[in-house]
């Protein structure tokens, strides 16, 4: 089961057993929550197996963004991935900013910034990837994380960005044991550029949160430097 399925299933949890408490302080019948309950985990089971998770994700996204936070987190973080892939000459296509907007594209996860990755793709069905092509993109792929340590702390998000991270460097044969190391070795590289370009950086942040196309998003970046 998928991480958002286990989300709904804690939510599921956690409402049967708040329901259960108040239930005989509200005069609430014991059947109404048992039955919320077993809806939310057979939707749970169903999204898990039949739509891989597009429902969880669109629900947790839709609650998650009452949150300034949340969408500041969002924000910043696909800022990071798009000023990064800028920065490394890799082409930016597109860019969701919930699970919503993805779906409405057709696409799968939660969202983000897209990426033409035909040059990565080429070289990993040949086996000879280069050392270079290789930094680049496990530095875009952490600079997501990297914006939300920059402006927080801590992140939040990523989850998506270290599997991708992962199955490549797993393909091209680096032991297990190694990726962690190279994953800290990817956010320190990505911290730096984007501190190195702060400014730029916060005009893109703008730029998204009135999500403008990605010709604007690339005129405010070249703007603010």
């Amino acid at each position: 089961m998928n991480e958002t399925a286990l989300n709904l299933v804690a939510i599921a949890i956690f409402t049967m057993t708040l329901s259960t408490l108040l239930s005989p302080l509200l005069h609430i019948s014991p059947a109404i929550p048992a039955l919320a309950t077993f809806s939310i985990l057979g939707l749970a089971t169903l999204d898990s197996f039949q739509w891989q998770g597009k429902f969880g994700s669109i629900a947790l996204d839709w609650f998650a963004r009452f949150s300034p936070e949340y969408r500041d987190r969002v924000l910043r973080h696909e800022a990071g991935h798009f000023l990064t892939a800028q920065q490394l000459e890799i082409p930016v296509v597109g860019y969701t900013l919930s699970a919503w907007e993805t779906f409405r594209q057709g696409q799968s996860g939660q969202g983000g910034v897209q990426f033409d990755t035909q040059e990565l793709e080429a070289e990993l069905k040949q086996g000879k990837l280069s050392a270079q092509l290789v930094e680049r993109y496990c530095t875009v792929w952490m600079s997501g994380i990297a914006a939300e340590q920059i402006a927080y702390g801590t992140s939040q998000g990523g989850n998506d960005d270290r599997q991708k991270f992962r199955e490549t460097l797993t393909k091209l044969g680096i032991p297990a044991s190694e990726l962690p190391q190279r994953e800290r070795l990817s956010i320190l590289r990505a911290k730096e550029l984007l501190q190195n370009h702060q400014s730029a950086y916060e005009a893109l942040v703008e730029a998204l949160r009135e999500k403008q196309s990605i010709e604007q998003c690339y005129s405010a970046i070249q703007s603010a430097k």
